[in-house]
């Protein structure tokens, strides 16, 4: 038997893919195939944004001719999507050919809920309020090497008013500090070389007394040549500790991905935030008098109800202030069940669309900007996989930003330096040293 997984969303979904991935080893499913050949068919989804459920759906809609040809074909449903209030039951009227619909709370049962359905006839509906267990006896089948995640925490506790995470994945849970070390080092000794602290907000992870900032530098004290990211970090939560760790190990990337969705106070207190523009720029500005070659990666909302003009620009400005390396942008998406998708105010989609473009170009000017001052110096590259149709090898350098490069050799998950000759957007083009 064999399977095939569809993940929609974060790097969060990716790596619970992986698990869903182990799982199904554990119930004799062979590696992935192509969806027409599969066994069993999961959907991991996501709720973020509703260009994800519109593709969730129309993907799972297409799949009614194969299984009306397949019989024995089993199709699986789960993840944020199917945790939403009410969505599930929407989901078995709309597709009655769905036979398991499971939650994140339970992915852990996956394996039993595959059993149930294979003694009945009739579909499995499995979606609990409350997480039931987690998923640290599960064995993932890890498909982004030598990079791998590690969950740090479960679920949030911000209600930031436009996210529905809260909702959907519960409240915050943080594991154990002994079993996220033993997995990274387990990672470090299998030759991973990229270790990444997953969590909607890692910096209010806290088992007992180890905070977040502890947590990272015993991580970073793993024997091994390893570099270690983390996200996302929440700006309220930032510290003076969590920076004082970050320069105190060289294997910690130079870059903090510390989202803002936007520059404008009214804005933010819309949100729910908890935090202003200027203590946003004074995180800013510690973190680069403290350590001068860090870089900051954001994420940024337009569009957002009741957002004026004025307040696109502070966005603007702070963009250009805060000098990101990269951003992550969005066009703000009505989640039902959240305060804002019942604010007055709502923006029309032409405004957000010429917003979008306009804080895109911004962003992107940046970006081109920093990268052509690689041009000429070097740049260590990991090097994670081969791009079949530039003919090139590629990977990241700590910054995050894409090397590409000819090997006649395999490097892939190997440290590479690169002379840089050459950028393009965020991508850099170099020759191996």
């Amino acid at each position: 038997m064999k399977y095939h997984i569809v993940t929609y969303g974060c790097q969060m979904n990716l790596h619970e893919s992986e698990k869903i991935a182990g799982i199904l080893r554990e119930k004799g499913y062979e590696e992935e195939s192509p969806m027409e050949e599969a066994d069993i068919i999961v959907f991991n989804t996501c709720c973020i944004r509703e260009n994800a459920e519109n593709h969730a759906f129309g993907n799972i809609g297409s799949l009614k001719k194969l299984k009306r040809a397949k019989k024995s074909l089993m199709i699986a449903v789960g993840g944020c999507m199917v945790q939403e209030a009410g969505k599930a039951e929407t989901l078995k009227e709309k597709f009655p050919f769905i036979d398991i619909l499971f939650g994140t709370h339970n992915l852990a049962e996956l394996g039993d809920l595959i059993e149930q359905k294979r003694l009945q006839k009739k579909a499995v509906l499995s979606v609990p309020e409350e997480r039931r267990e987690t998923e640290d006896g599960i064995s993932p089948v890890r498909t982004s090497y030598p990079n791998a995640w590690v969950n740090i925490t479960y679920g949030c506790n911000n209600f930031c008013s436009y996210c529905i995470v809260p909702y959907v994945r519960g409240r915050e849970r943080s594991r154990k500090k002994e079993d996220i070390l033993a997995e990274v080092e387990k990672l470090v000794k299998e030759g991973y070389k990229e270790i990444t602290l997953l969590g909607q907000n890692v910096n209010s992870y806290r088992d007992g007394d180890t905070a977040f900032p502890a947590l990272l530098d015993e991580v970073a004290s793993i024997e091994g040549n390893f570099r270690l990211r983390f996200m996302t970090s929440h700006p309220k939560d930032f510290s003076a500790e969590l920076v004082a760790v970050m320069k105190k190990h060289t294997k910690i990337c130079r870059v903090l991905h510390l989202p803002a969705q936007s520059g404008s106070n009214r804005i933010l207190s819309l949100m729910n935030r908890r935090y202003t523009r200027e203590k946003y720029l004074d995180c800013v500005k510690y973190l680069k008098s403290e350590i001068p070659d860090a870089e900051l990666t954001t994420d940024l909302i337009v569009g957002f109800p009741t957002e004026t003009e004025a307040d696109f620009e502070d966005t603007l400005s702070l963009v250009r202030e805060a000098d990101f390396a990269s951003a992550f942008t969005f066009i703000y998406s009505p989640r039902t069940g959240t305060k804002a998708a019942e604010m007055e105010g709502q923006i029309p989609e032409e405004v957000s669309k010429v917003r979008i473009i306009k804080l895109i170009d911004l962003v992107n000017s940046l970006t081109r900007g920093k990268s052509a001052k690689y041009v000429g110096g070097t740049a260590e590259i990991l090097c994670e996989g081969y791009d079949e149709k530039k003919g090139m090898y590629l990977g990241r350098d700590p910054y995050g930003r894409m090397g590409y490069f000819v090997s006649d050799t395999n490097p892939i998950g190997e440290f590479v330096t690169l002379k840089i000759t050459r950028a393009s957007g965020i991508s850099l083009y170099g020759e191996r040293i």
